[in-house]
């Protein structure tokens, strides 16, 4: 028999049948699908911080997520938590592994210790913490220590670093074994595991998606900023973590197709009135506005990307429409603009009395 902590286990509990119960887990689409936990004696275990495991369920024993059981580890055993099941662990596995490796078995019970030693071991993980901190400090070392994580017999301690360079920790290494009479593994991590790690609330008013839903780290660049027209602030631009917002990515690539539906900001539309230069875009409603001058804005016209690629085709034959506008466009009545309504305290209370009249007459 495995061994398996359930509710009763000194308030181990973190047990959880939704898809998603842990942080960056893996979404269990499959979840609902009966007899998915059969399909695959492999189990995903995942640890502090989110480190992960693969494991083989070779005695067959029913797990759900969210059960704490003990695994097989170097040296000794470790204790973990059930997040996924089913067909999609091989999946997983695959994307980290090879074929055939990094498959390792559950213990037995009566070749662990309990987790008696267990509870002993995450006691002391904060002031180890601290203290291996002061002693990156007295050996100069360019690093910071965010976490330590005991393994589930005490035998070994994982120190989470985050560096911007390089730090030789041979010396450190040593020092940390000495004072903790552990087995030492550093392990560095980027600052967006970091702000995983911690979490916090985003500019959105939302918790921060890499604290929640994701699942991994993509790299994000400035051409995604670029791609958007977003205005390169690196104030706005970075998140928690001073890297650049991982939301970026969101939709870039509605953006990019979109864009392939303009015409290059480079080219220049003539017209009997004149010649006009590109001044914005909105991407998304396949408008383009154009100004008469290169520098600043001056009698500017907005038109669809279809009329663009048409004065484009004109101009290509040599010929120079009369307006820029089409002229269905031009025969509306220009709307007035009023300058202060983005100021009045009572704009929204238009709205809804609009909405709410409207409502009235339909009923």
């Amino acid at each position: 028999m495995e061994f398996k902590l359930h509710n009763g286990s000194g308030g181990l509990c973190c047990k959880s049948c939704g898809r998603q119960d842990k942080q960056l887990n893996t979404y269990d689409w499959l979840a609902d699908i009966p007899g998915n936990a059969e399909e695959s004696e492999m189990v995903e275990i995942q640890f502090k911080n989110t480190r992960k495991g693969y494991f083989r369920n070779s005695n067959k024993i029913p797990l759900e997520k969210g059960d704490i059981v003990a695994v097989e580890a170097t040296p000794g055993h470790d204790i973990g938590v059930v997040t996924l099941t089913g067909r999609l662990v091989p999946l997983q596995c695959a994307k980290q592994y090879k074929v055939g490796s990094g498959h390792k078995t559950y213990l037995p019970q009566s070749q662990t210790g309990g987790y008696d030693k267990y509870n002993e071991a995450k006691a002391r993980e904060h002031s180890t913490m601290i203290r291996a901190r002061q002693i990156a400090l007295d050996l100069n070392l360019n690093m910071k220590i965010g976490d330590v994580e005991y393994q589930g017999d005490g035998n070994k301690a994982i120190f989470y670093y985050i560096a911007d360079e390089r730090v030789d920790f041979r010396q450190l290494i040593k020092v940390l074994a000495d004072a903790f009479h552990v087995r030492i593994e550093m392990k560095q991590i980027g600052a967006r595991q970091e702000a995983g790690r911690i979490g916090g609330i985003g500019p959105c008013g939302r918790e921060l998606c890499c604290a929640t839903w994701m699942t991994s780290f993509v790299s994000v660049s400035t051409s995604a900023a670029r791609f958007q027209d977003i205005s390169l602030n690196p104030q706005k631009l970075a998140g928690q973590c001073a890297k650049l917002k991982c939301c970026l990515n969101y939709e870039v690539g509605c953006y990019v197709e979109a864009q392939k539906r303009l015409p290059s900001k480079e080219i220049e539309l003539e017209t009997k009135d004149g010649v006009f230069y590109f001044f914005k875009a909105d991407i998304l409603n396949n408008q383009i506005t154009y100004s008469t001058d290169k520098n600043i804005p001056a009698n500017l016209v907005t038109i669809s990307g279809r009329r663009a690629f048409e004065v484009i085709g004109l101009n290509k034959r040599g010929i120079k429409p009369d307006y820029l506008l089409e002229e269905t466009h031009r025969s509306e009545p220009k709307k007035p603009v009023d300058l202060l309504e983005q100021e009045s305290l009572t704009r929204f209370d238009r709205n809804r009395k609009n909405k709410n009249s409207g409502d009235g007459n339909n009923g």
